[in-house]
């Protein structure tokens, strides 16, 4: 008898690491249910699907993680058409907000903890009643390393990765025992939507308001220089949910495995100085306050 396809949900698959998660674990067989939270942003994955001929492995939903009621409708509506069957979950939504803490709206704070940490927390608690009943689930978490040492100017996403780290470590313990597996993926800088489409706070009148322009021009250069290509990370992704014993954490691209290899290591001041270094920040601390 032919074993039923894998099947899988993937979270924020309009661009970027979703969109290149979905194109991978469609070139493998696997059944993708690829969401997002306004599918008129769908054109580019489906013309990438279509150039492939991979589109019918895909069916998209519309799904916005920080919204219970369309989590539940759309979790309904797959599980419809597999028969009450889902073998992994690719947590991907993600947004961002860059600007010294100060001078952030409370609603751009709270967005990127709602998208980032709360809307992941939601879809799993929705999915867990289905995992533990069949015994069998992946749980992909897409991290960053970012989790590992705070960025000037990007506070709240580091919260909210840092935040996801803690979460899913203490979560691990919990899911064990019916044979679920958390799995962290963090990636390097890649090249994905969110450096492009994140609000930059930088008002005139702040007192931040030359250092934060230095950092985002710093952080601009180095996203051209150094970000790499989306599809690195859903290779590591597919790798991961068809391994079979995957490892908890996979850092992905050079700056993320040093992160983890120094995690730990140094101290942060040691940490927080490097980046100051690496950022071109350090030539304006006497001229300015700098850091």
């Amino acid at each position: 008898m032919r074993e039923p396809r894998r099947t899988v949900l993937i979270t924020g698959t309009s661009t970027g690491i979703g969109e290149a998660t979905t194109k991978a674990l469609a070139a493998r067989g696997w059944r993708v249910f690829a969401t997002m939270r306004n599918l008129d942003k769908s054109k580019s994955l489906e013309r990438s699907l279509d150039e492939a001929g991979l589109r019918a492995h895909v069916e998209l939903e519309r799904l916005d993680v920080t919204d219970p009621a369309s989590i539940r409708d759309a979790v309904a509506a797959m599980l419809l058409r597999t028969g009450n069957r889902l073998d992994a979950v690719v947590h991907n939504a993600g947004v961002a907000a860059g600007g010294a803490f100060e001078d952030l709206p409370a609603a751009e704070v709270r967005r990127v903890m709602e998208t980032n940490f709360f809307g992941v927390l939601e879809v799993t608690r929705q999915l867990l009643p289905l995992f533990r009943a069949q015994r069998q689930g992946r749980i992909v978490i897409i991290s960053s390393f970012a989790a590992f040492a705070g960025q000037p100017a990007n506070s709240v996403y580091c919260a909210s990765k840092w935040a996801l780290e803690g979460w899913a470590e203490s979560l691990s313990y919990e899911l064990e025992q019916f044979g679920l597996d958390v799995i962290l993926v963090e990636p390097s800088p890649y090249r994905t939507q969110i450096w492009k489409t994140s609000p930059r706070i930088d008002l005139p009148a702040s007192p931040y308001q030359g250092w934060t322009r230095r950092v985002f021009d710093a952080t601009d250069r180095l996203v051209v220089e150094t970000a790499r290509e989306s599809h690195e990370v859903a290779d590591v992704i597919a790798d991961a949910l068809e391994a079979r014993r995957p490892r908890f954490r996979y850092p992905v691209g050079p700056t993320a495995g040093l992160s983890h290899f120094l995690r730990g290591k140094v101290t942060a001041r040691v940490v927080r100085r490097g980046i100051a270094w690496y950022l071109g920040l350090t030539r304006s601390r006497h001229r300015d306050g700098g850091l």
